[in-house]
């Protein structure tokens, strides 16, 4: 293995996906991570443990998820990119601290190796069944950004990705994996570093006594400085002004929550990431994301083999979720079949945004094992009808 001068390495590897994240955060300039173990998702920090030290970085194993999730927030604001990692029961237990993120604006990362749940569920099998969560879990409006990798190369590609996104808009970034792509082993390529885009931390040019720590840009997202650089910071998870001091009422939550949704929202159309293949006289589109856009490309065969024209939109970038695409391809196809390993979430915004121009059906699968392509292949036959 070859190591670059910073500690990342470099060349072809044969690693899981638990593992490509590791090194996806390190090549991302992640120096700063805190966890808690839980199945699928441990391998993730064992690596983390044995690497960070020799990067100048620290791994810190809390008492818990809710230890985990917070500890990162200060690390963020004393000037460290930070990531944390967890499943289902974990990733629950961090949602008031995701809020919190969301409202102090806080960089941050946050990996969800899902596995079939509710509560302890399936601890070693798939699911897909958080997607709904990530985007929705904590209480009161707000935006996220959620990334669904299919490949232990997407693990390491999209890590960069969401510290990159994080970073770019000051909000927590979600790498929603699975147990399937978190344990798959495959070839992993791994670019010098000075090939690898780096999205730096957004600091202010403004001296003390002029800058104001929640005063947007252009863009709606505000500079940010590290703290006990002789800046004057207030951090609250309470309704605030450009100071970041509590302001309770309704002209600066109205002020303030509008800002945190339209950063996202405004922004979409150059958050968003998707593929497509074969779309042009389609009759049918699949839309699928993680280990299910890669199951599902037998059942797409086996449809084909029957003549059905079908063409795929795999979403990459899950939240925010591409409704304007779904919404253009409504209105030229016969129907979108969505499998999940879950009993339907994605496919709600698939159904929202087609608005009865076309079919939008569902193939469920509580999770445990992937789909049988056969299923989907059936479902596709059906659409047709």
């Amino acid at each position: 293995m070859k190591a670059d001068p910073a500690g990342v390495l470099t060349g072809a590897h044969f690693i899981d996906g638990d593992h490509a994240c590791c090194e996806g955060a390190l090549a991302a300039g992640c120096r700063f991570s805190a966890g808690y173990p839980i199945t699928p998702s441990t391998e993730v920090v064992e690596r983390i443990a044995a690497r960070f030290p020799h990067v100048g970085g620290m791994f810190i194993q809390m008492e818990d998820e809710l230890a985990a999730s917070i500890v990162i927030l200060g690390a963020a604001w004393g000037g460290a990119k930070v990531l944390t990692v967890t499943s289902g029961p974990g990733f629950s237990l961090m949602m008031e601290h995701i809020g919190f993120a969301a409202m102090t604006e806080t960089p941050c990362v946050f990996v969800d190796v899902q596995r079939a749940g509710p509560s302890t569920g399936l601890p070693t099998l798939p699911a897909q069944a958080d997607m709904m969560q990530v985007r929705w879990g904590s209480h009161g409006d707000y935006g996220i950004i959620a990334l669904s990798p299919n490949s232990p190369q997407e693990c390491f590609n999209l890590t960069i990705e969401a510290f990159n996104l994080a970073e770019t808009y000051r909000v927590p970034t979600f790498l929603m994996m699975d147990e399937s792509v978190g344990h798959m082993t495959e070839r992993v390529v791994i670019p010098p570093a000075d090939e690898i885009e780096v999205v730096p931390r957004r600091y202010t040019s403004k001296p003390p006594g002029e800058y104001l720590p929640y005063e947007p840009e252009e863009d709606l997202v505000p500079a940010m400085v590290r703290v006990g650089r002789g800046y004057n910071v207030h951090v609250t998870g309470l309704t605030h002004d450009e100071r970041g001091y509590p302001m309770m009422n309704a002209t600066a939550q109205d002020r303030l929550i509008r800002r945190l949704v339209d950063k996202i929202r405004k922004n979409a159309h150059k958050i968003a990431r998707y593929e497509e293949s074969r779309i042009e006289g389609a009759d049918v589109v699949v839309v699928s994301y993680g280990i299910t856009s890669r199951v599902a490309m037998e059942g797409i065969r086996l449809a084909r083999e029957n003549g059905i024209k079908v063409g795929i939109l795999r979403l990459v970038v899950v939240w925010p979720f591409p409704g304007w695409r779904i919404a253009e391809l409504a209105g030229q196809i016969k129907a979108f079949v969505v499998p999940e390993l879950n009993m339907g979430q994605m496919v709600l915004e698939v159904e929202r945004y087609a608005a009865g121009q076309a079919k939008t059906l569902c193939v469920p699968h509580a999770g445990g094992t992937v789909h049988d392509p056969r299923e989907i292949a059936t479902v596709i036959e059906e659409a047709v009808k």
